[in-house]
């Protein structure tokens, strides 16, 4: 496993770091604790050391604080999220910090993480949707400074709305912020445009979700796919959505003279030869996704040649809307 350093923090973070909404009971149709304990583990093992998880998902946070107490000899860093208080995602424009992200609910927020996990801190703490009109308003920011005085959390970042990598400039440019979380994958290049260049200015560390596309940058995804009732990705890819993303997997396949199979480890390639990325958080509920997704940090990025062809791959859309 290889290491970045996760902004101006100080802290060196795997490449390739664990997205635990899918893990447990989550709104990910067939994942079991016992399997998720075990890829968690082997995880570690392997040299992962920054797990995100949210007070939204599920028992995330109670499974993922149990395998890090269980770790207690190894350094792995636990990043949760606070939902927004009105309980919308993402977050329109023109609302009140008050209304989304006050102090006393960001406290709440954080000891009920606190208690579920078993954990005397968290390495980051994320608002769960950001918008810049909450720059320089209500009191979040110094809610954010007090618990880091306390001991509670090291970091503070935001989970950057869906596919609107500019709505966090604003904070970005402001030196507030630590961290900040974000879509980024072959579909969606848009991060690369100003976010990415002004985290690099301000030392602000990136870390990224949705690299496999929610699955659609897997090779599995493609006309006729459907899921179970009750998982997210019954919405995510409905209606023509998955015959559109096999279509468009088969172009970078053919483009890149490559097999279907080999369109994930392309994909999570394709983001950390990015020099703005800190780490990457694939799903991850079992072993074998963790040992393939794991091996991919060996320290050799995508050529320029590569990187050319898949940025005419770039697909402008929102599957969330």
């Amino acid at each position: 496993m290889r290491y970045r350093e996760l902004g101006r923090s100080g802290m060196s973070v795997s490449e390739i770091g664990y997205g635990a909404w899918g893990i447990g009971a989550s709104s990910w149709v067939g994942a079991t604790e016992d399997e998720s304990v075990r890829a968690l583990h082997r995880a570690v093992d392997l040299g992962v050391n920054l797990v995100d998880t949210a007070r939204g998902y599920g028992d995330s946070e109670r499974i993922v604080g149990r395998v890090v107490r269980e770790r207690a000899g190894d350094e792995v860093f636990v990043a949760t999220k606070v939902p927004p208080k009105n309980r919308i995602w993402p977050a329109p424009g023109g609302l009140d910090p008050a209304e989304t992200f006050p102090g006393a609910h960001i406290r709440e927020s954080l000891e009920t993480s606190l208690r579920e996990s078993g954990l005397d801190h968290f390495d980051v703490l994320q608002f769960h949707v950001w918008s810049d009109d909450w720059v320089g308003r209500g009191d979040w920011l110094e809610t954010v400074a007090e618990l880091k005085q306390q001991g509670k959390i090291r970091l503070f970042g935001v989970s950057v709305n869906d596919h609107r990598p500019e709505s966090a400039l604003d904070l970005v440019r402001s030196g507030v912020v630590d961290t900040v979380q974000v879509i980024y994958n072959i579909f969606d290049q848009s991060p690369a445009d100003a976010l990415f260049p002004a985290c690099r200015e301000h030392g602000v560390g990136v870390i990224v979700r949705v690299a496999l596309d929610e699955g659609g940058l897997t090779g599995t995804v493609r006309a006729g796919t459907t899921f179970p009732e009750g998982d997210f990705r019954s919405r995510y890819f409905r209606g023509d959505r998955p015959a559109q993303v096999g279509q468009r997997v088969d172009a970078i396949t053919a483009d890149l003279g490559i097999s279907t199979d080999e369109i994930a480890e392309t994909a999570l390639r394709f983001v950390l030869s990015a020099p703005a990325v800190s780490t990457v958080i694939p799903g991850m509920r079992s072993v074998r996704n963790v040992e393939r997704n794991t091996a991919i940090s060996d320290g050799h990025p995508l050529t320029d040649e590569v990187l050319a062809a898949l940025a005419k791959h770039r697909w402008e859309r929102n599957f969330y809307s």
